[in-house]
């Protein structure tokens, strides 16, 4: 038996924005609602607070396009308060808690880990449903595991010779990048310059950031809101075993976008 990851007959679903930077997959997702409203009458999902987990974002300036509540904790302060390094994973649980019990006025069902940079620890993981997007087709493996997950995921596809790149959004489980597969974005060319020498780390650096930009833009911006539309609609379920599925298919790979 199917059971969608949420259920439209309860109302829209209540999404908390988090994240660390400039929050460009978080303004996407929030333009998506907006025109999903305008085109529905009303939207499938609301996002309800944005959190960030550092002064230096732009999370103010959402607040004030999108008319927004917004929570911010500095996460360096929060380490350098206590003495400790960031790598210290039993208080990234204490500063996750202490987020969780902020943002519990706002009642959201799930969280769209939009460019937050902190690995989210139990606390977290458990108070909500968390999507997050991944710049690789993490539907690759290589011996059974995930070939391309971590921060260089565009530069060791291209050094790999891989032809195409694609983003991916997953659940958020413990294991980091290795959630469930959700939407598998569609594929942007590998273009290398002319007489390219992939062995000049400068120059591979500069080609990767290039194409993480275009990834972003064609990759992450498409497939986020998308799966955030398809999780309010009801068409993402998961069955006794906690395989999920797409409109009562099974997709133990993701399901791929083209064109």
């Amino acid at each position: 038996m199917l059971r969608p990851l949420h259920d439209p007959a309860g109302g829209p679903l209540r999404v908390v924005g988090l994240m660390s930077g400039s929050g460009s997959n978080l303004r996407r997702i929030l333009e998506h609602r907006r025109a999903l409203a305008a085109a529905r009458g009303r939207a499938p999902f609301d996002v309800v607070a944005v959190f960030s987990d550092t002064w230096g974002s732009r999370a103010t300036e959402l607040g004030r396009d999108f008319d927004l509540p917004v929570l911010v904790r500095d996460i360096a302060a929060f380490y350098a308060a206590r003495g400790a390094p960031r790598r210290d994973m039993a208080l990234r649980a204490e500063f996750d808690a202490a987020t969780v019990e902020a943002l519990r006025p706002f009642a959201a069902r799930a969280a769209a880990y939009a460019g937050y940079m902190s690995v989210a620890t139990a606390p977290l993981i458990e108070a909500f449903l968390g999507v997050n997007v991944h710049p690789a087709d993490l539907a690759l493996e290589v011996g059974g595991r995930r070939r391309f997950t971590g921060d260089h995921a565009v530069r060791e596809a291209i050094l790999a010779g891989r032809p195409e790149l694609r983003s991916t959004t997953h659940i958020i489980e413990p294991v980091v990048d290795g959630g469930r597969l959700l939407l598998i974005s569609p594929p942007v060319p590998v273009v290398l310059p002319p007489g390219a020498e992939l062995r000049d780390q400068a120059a591979v650096k500069r080609i990767a950031a290039e194409h993480q930009e275009r990834l972003k833009e064609a990759g992450d911006w498409v497939v986020f809101p998308r799966t955030l539309e398809w999780l309010a609609d009801g068409r993402i379920a998961q069955d006794e075993g906690g395989a999920l599925h797409v409109d009562g298919t099974p997709i133990p790979r993701g399901w791929r976008m083209e064109g």
